[in-house]
């Protein structure tokens, strides 16, 4: 996996990132033109677990409409401010969702599947999770 950070050289500092594949991010400390990079890490969690969470569910044929996963993160108060805490809370709409099947899928991202998740854990950032289920 490779990619490139490139200063964009404007009046305030920001970069153009691109993944080998082509796909391309803008980054901003002061945010007038892109995320910042300690939120990039945060979507990027959101991101995999998420994966994870519907790909499983797919497979237990659950029939999800739609999946989202807001989270919540706390830095630490000094430099580097990296983050503590992290919790996720996944919103898993559709219909005749089993609860069991939402409960194991949100396990085995946190538990086995999701590398993000893994990797901060192992940073020593505590990772919490839940989960509601909305009928449609």
């Amino acid at each position: 996996m490779k990619a490139t950070v490139t200063w964009l050289k404007n009046e305030v500092i920001n970069f153009g990132a691109t993944t080998e594949t082509g796909n391309k991010v803008i980054m901003d400390s002061a945010q007038q033109l892109g995320a910042k990079p300690m939120e990039l890490i945060l979507m990027g969690l959101g991101g995999c677990a998420s994966y994870d969470v519907v790909s499983i569910l797919q497979k237990s044929r659950q029939n999800v409409a739609d999946v989202q996963c807001e989270l919540t993160a706390n830095r630490a108060d000094s430099i580097p401010a990296v983050f503590t805490d992290i919790h996720l809370h996944f919103i898993v709409k559709g219909t005749d969702i089993k609860e069991a099947q939402v409960r194991k899928a949100v396990e085995l991202s946190a538990e086995k599947y999701c590398s993000a998740s893994r990797m901060l854990e192992n940073g020593g950032v505590k990772i919490t999770h839940d989960y509601q289920i909305i009928e449609v």
